[in-house]
């Protein structure tokens, strides 16, 4: 892997872990909602990756595969259970006096946010030491 990738790697994950981060602030945005049916209600979104492998260079090993970053498959939606609570003055209320609310759950959320954040940190740490390995290899000649 040159040097020069690791940028390519280290940026698809920033923008996968940003995407992360703006999925988990729509859920919390979106927390308390709730709706006169069960198909109208909220549901959590959760973005789907995957890692992208590259071709194998030449002279490393069979087991050796290079790293292209990440992809972003999609976002999907939580399938977790629509709570339904009874509430007849909500103005949403169906004929029954139930409202359905979202299914987010918010400490979840909360979790996804703190790892979602250390792990675009770490990326751009990681861009930050290939920065730093590539201007000490320039001074090396000095």
């Amino acid at each position: 892997m040159s040097l020069f990738s690791i940028f390519n790697v280290a940026g698809s994950g920033m923008a996968a872990q940003s995407l992360r981060l703006n999925t988990v602030a729509s859920n919390l945005a979106n927390a308390e909602s709730v709706s006169a049916t069960p198909e109208g209600a909220y549901r959590a979104r959760e973005p789907l990756f995957a890692a992208v492998h590259g071709q194998q260079a030449a002279g490393e090993s069979r087991d050796a595969v290079a790293s292209k970053g990440v992809q972003v498959l999609g976002i999907t939606e939580s399938q977790a259970a629509i709570a339904q609570r009874y509430e007849p003055g909500n103005p949403l209320a169906n004929a029954d006096g139930y409202v359905y609310a979202s299914n987010v759950n918010p400490v979840d959320e909360l979790v996804n946010m703190i790892s979602a954040s250390r792990s675009y940190q770490n990326n751009v740490e990681v861009m930050n030491s290939a920065k730093q390995l590539m201007l000490k290899t320039l001074t090396l000649g000095q």
